[in-house]
């Protein structure tokens, strides 16, 4: 299975169905109809107690489920059907059970210990990425930029891990992981924009009164779909459920679909996507060394230079469609050719637009495909005659090592999940739904997905919210400067906008891949932790 950022957009934008962190992943279950009307069986919650040590510090980690159900059913008693006083009288409700690993440090108090609530996103992922790569007391040893061996792999005591600045729930959605869904209607309940919103709701509302962590300072990080469901995940338990957060973490944002480099041809006279996408396919020239001319020294600096042009020169002469003439128009392929190094006769060709495909699968040559996860990594051509890459090398490169670590860990560490299949990422856009209904709106848009006013609504509510943006300069799947120029028109007043940090890191959607950035970030992230615990 190959981990995918499965990124999609609504029937609305035209885009198709993009797939990152799952290029094979499986279908969901398919429980038989006995399985859907539940034969009197129902989720139970569940849980596996260890401890262990890292760094120094002593823990005690929690493997297992909470149970949740759609919206519009009182979940108090946990265990659902007739069993259930608060209880619909049909029993065949859908109904997930969602998988977590809750690591505590021992002896912290819980309203001085801040707790963070993690999460990958898809959809359709399972959180192994952060908690393998990043967060976890342990980390899957991978090379910087190239396919790992074949097992056996290496796990290490993670020395970034964050645990030395919070507790961390790791969470899997519904379906993804060892989370499953049942009942009628299951995949109505649980995949779109907002039923993913309520579920993870619930299960942290669920999370907080099971565990005692009510007064404790709370941050939530999400990582890929993880940002928008951050964003619409904070807004409903700020406003709809008066639980107020320090802080969001977000890592390689994505928030209006209708800004992403994946098939932007559909969505014809917005030109954005070309413009955000830019500066890393200069990032990524630069790293392969395919600039022509001299490689400039300071990547930072260089990339400044390239978002100028991009909503400068370039924004004006996409905006003049038809009517910009010859002699500008291979001015501005020459200048596009400077900063990206495709060939000008072929930037021409794109009518000087190029998505992220194209460009992934021209850069190198005829043999070679950058990642898109990851531009940093490169592999074989599956079909030279393509017009775009058919599949990500960085997800192939990696996925194997995570997964395999993760499946050892849980079951010989953790001691959860014998018997079980876990599933890395699971196929959901055959049902997701993408319409969303915005904070003030009566009705659910069917216009693009774009979450922006859920963060923005939540800011205003909780104007002491912090928000951290991370991003890689070499993602192709969320551009870091998408992420910036979302965050500079969030429909918030101006003296908001200092609650909003910014880093970015030479590496790309997965950060921690890159072990000096993973470095780089824990000290950004647990710094920003730290400053708005309201602790002293």
């Amino acid at each position: 299975m190959k981990r995918a950022f499965l990124m999609a957009a609504t029937a609305a934008l035209g885009l198709t169905a993009m797939v990152a962190f799952a290029a094979d992943a499986p279908a969901p279950n398919k429980p038989d109809a006995k399985a859907d009307l539940y034969s009197g069986k129902f989720f139970k919650a569940q849980e596996s107690v260890t401890t262990g040590a890292v760094n120094g510090i002593s823990y005690r980690a929690t493997a297992g489920t909470l149970v949740v159900h759609p919206d519009d059913w009182n979940d108090a008693a946990q265990n659902g059907g007739k069993n259930n006083p608060d209880a619909k009288k049909d029993a065949s409700s859908p109904e997930a059970s969602m998988f977590f690993v809750y690591y505590a440090k021992t002896g912290a108090p819980p309203e001085t210990r801040p707790i963070t609530f993690i999460f990958n996103g898809g959809p359709g992922s399972a959180t192994v990425w952060l908690h393998m790569g990043a967060w976890g007391p342990k980390r899957i040893v991978t090379p910087d930029d190239s396919h790992a061996p074949a097992a056996p792999y290496q796990l290490v005591d993670n020395d970034s891990t964050l645990l030395d600045a919070s507790d961390l729930v790791f969470i899997d959605a519904p379906g993804t992981g060892f989370s499953r869904i049942a009942g009628k209607d299951k995949e109505k309940a649980f995949y779109g924009i907002d039923a993913d919103g309520e579920a993870f709701t619930h299960f942290i509302l669920e999370f907080l009164a099971k565990y005692n962590r009510w007064n404790s300072p709370k941050f939530i990080f999400g990582e890929s779909y993880g940002t928008p469901r951050a964003a619409v995940l904070v807004n409903d338990l700020e406003n709809d459920n008066s639980v107020d957060f320090n802080g969001v973490i977000m890592l390689s944002q994505i928030l209006n679909f209708s800004l992403s480099p994946d098939r932007p041809e559909s969505n014809p006279g917005v030109n954005l996507p070309y413009q955000l996408a830019l500066p890393t396919y200069a990032a990524t020239a630069w790293y392969h060394n395919k600039l022509p001319g001299k490689k400039p020294a300071d990547l930072h600096a260089f990339l400044q230079n390239v978002e100028r042009f991009a909503m400068g020169e370039y924004a004006q002469a996409l905006d003049k469609g038809t009517s910009l003439s010859a002699a500008r128009r291979k001015d501005i392929a020459t200048k596009l050719h400077n900063v990206t190094g495709l060939p000008v006769r072929y930037i021409l060709k794109a009518d000087l637009r190029i998505d992220g495909g194209e460009f992934r699968k021209n850069l190198l040559g005829d043999d070679l495909d950058t990642g898109r996860l990851d531009t940093r990594f490169s592999g074989p051509t599956l079909d030279p005659l393509s017009q775009r890459t058919e599949y990500d090398p960085q997800s192939s490169a990696l996925s194997s090592a995570y997964v395999s670590a993760f499946n050892d860990y849980v079951r010989n560490t953790l001691h959860y999940g014998q018997g079980q299949t876990f599933l890395p990422s699971i196929r959901v856009f055959q049902y997701w739904n993408w319409q969303h209904k915005q904070p003030g709106a009566r009705f659910a848009s069917r216009a693009g997905a774009n979450v922006m006013p859920d963060l923005a609504n939540a800011m205003k509510q909780n104007p002491d919210l912090k928000v951290m943006l991370n991003g890689g300069y070499f993602d192709l799947a969320t551009p870091y400067y998408q992420g910036w120029y979302e965050m500079h028109q969030l429909p918030i007043p101006q003296s908001l906008a200092s609650n909003i940090s910014y880093h970015y890191y030479q590496s790309g959607h997965m950060v921690y891949a890159h072990q000096a950035s993973l470095k780089e970030m824990h000290d950004a992230v647990a710094a920003f932790i730290r400053a708005n615990s309201n602790v002293k």
